[in-house]
């Protein structure tokens, strides 16, 4: 099994690099986090691939995964690692493809441990699965314990309509890095 090969995937979800979705990923691809995501995110394949590295850069610059350490079985990669990066966009979290909570960037730096389950057939990445530390990242974000700075803005945003439209354009830019793959295939 090739570590390498699964690693792949938070290259993708760093850059953004289409050619490499195509090498590592698979076209029954599912990943299973994908329900708080936009729902360009859920697409099947490199295209989903894609569309999470572009909701994820939209909202965390110098997006960064330093791994801590792998183990493999028979058809999966177990990865445990650090989600680094700063908050510089809006965070969107999403509930059956709608706004369910909003972030405004915050500068703040977040740096938390996630494991992630990866399995692999064919020479391709099939299925991805995770267990992150989520109260950890809102908690650097000033939400969870709600910090009032943060909790003014959030609801300041959705007041003004701003959390609806943030929500609109990432989602937008998460179906535009779905698109480009089948852009550059034709």
């Amino acid at each position: 099994m090739d570590i390498d090969l699964a690693l792949g995937v938070f290259r993708i979800l760093e850059t953004g690099d289409a050619g490499l979705a195509a090498e590592v990923i698979g076209g029954d691809f599912r990943n299973r986090e994908a329900d708080v995501a936009p729902a360009a995110c859920s697409i099947p394949g490199p295209a989903g691939v894609l569309a999470s590295s572009a909701w994820m850069r939209s909202a965390f610059s110098e997006l960064r995964f330093p791994v801590l350490g792998t183990a493999v079985n028979d058809d999966q990669v177990w990865v445990r690692l650090r989600m680094q990066g700063r908050h510089t966009g809006a965070f969107v979290r999403y509930r059956e493809g709608k706004l369910d909570q909003i972030v405004p960037p915050t500068g703040q730096e977040i740096d938390f441990e996630q494991i992630h389950v990866l399995d692999v057939r064919d020479g391709k990445v099939i299925r991805h699965e995770a267990v992150r530390d989520d109260i950890m990242m809102l908690g650097q974000l000033g939400v969870f314990p709600p910090s009032p700075a943060v909790g003014l803005r959030m609801v300041g945003w959705k007041l003004t309509g701003r959390a609806n439209r943030e929500a609109a354009a990432t989602a937008q830019k998460a179906a535009d890095a779905a698109a480009q793959l089948s852009t550059a295939r034709a």
